[in-house]
């Protein structure tokens, strides 16, 4: 499998694109030495001032990340509970970002199990507060390069048109365009994980 992490140019365009386009993408984390990873099987793109639903509708300390440099990790928490991870897109000044919202776990199955306390192997990583608790992802990982490092997005599988979707985001907030904006992807692989389930 590659090993290759995306250059920062795959982040440097429009945030719908790169929403696609992650699909099929590997997030990998490195925790304490042991390799985490998944396919991303569902996005959802944000963009700036045009986008009630956006951190970025409004610029402040916690969304300036989102205004560049691409490439970037953006980590925010949510409901006192969560935590979320985004990739930073678009060019500086413009801003944008894609929450990571699922990934199919591949590597490191045992070790997220853990971090989930038991939950089922379908739910481990079906969501973007528990995909970031089961590869410990936290406000410390706030603004890292996802090119490389310990938390990064290398090539994947590629995803055909045919085989993903596209919906409007969940539970977003403003206006009708905000809240009907299909700017949720999903791709639901149909396969076991590189790991073994036992």
């Amino acid at each position: 499998m590659s090993r290759a992490a995306l250059p920062a140019s795959f982040y440097a365009r429009p945030t719908a694109t790169v929403a696609r386009d992650l699909l099929g993408k590997r997030l990998v984390r490195i925790l304490d030495g042991t390799l985490l990873s998944g396919l991303v099987c569902e996005t959802e793109a944000y963009g700036g001032p045009d986008d009630e639903a956006s951190h970025a509708y409004r610029r402040t300390p916690r969304s300036a990340i989102m205004y560049g440099p691409p490439g970037r990790a953006y980590v925010y928490f949510i409901y006192g509970m969560h935590y979320c991870l985004n990739a930073v897109v678009e060019t500086d000044a413009q801003p944008g970002a894609v929450l990571i919202r699922a990934i199919y776990p591949e590597e490191g199955i045992a070790v997220m199990r853990a971090r989930r306390g038991g939950v089922s192997d379908a739910h481990l990583c079906d969501g973007p507060g528990k995909l970031c608790q089961a590869l410990g992802i936290s406000l410390a990982q706030n603004g890292a390069e996802l090119t490389g490092g310990d938390l990064r997005i290398e090539a994947g599988s590629p995803v055909a048109e045919a085989d993903l979707r596209s919906t409007a985001r969940i539970g977003v907030r403003g206006g009708p365009d905000a809240r009907h904006r299909p700017w949720r992807f999903i791709w639901r692989p149909d396969r076991p994980p590189i790991e073994s389930a036992n």
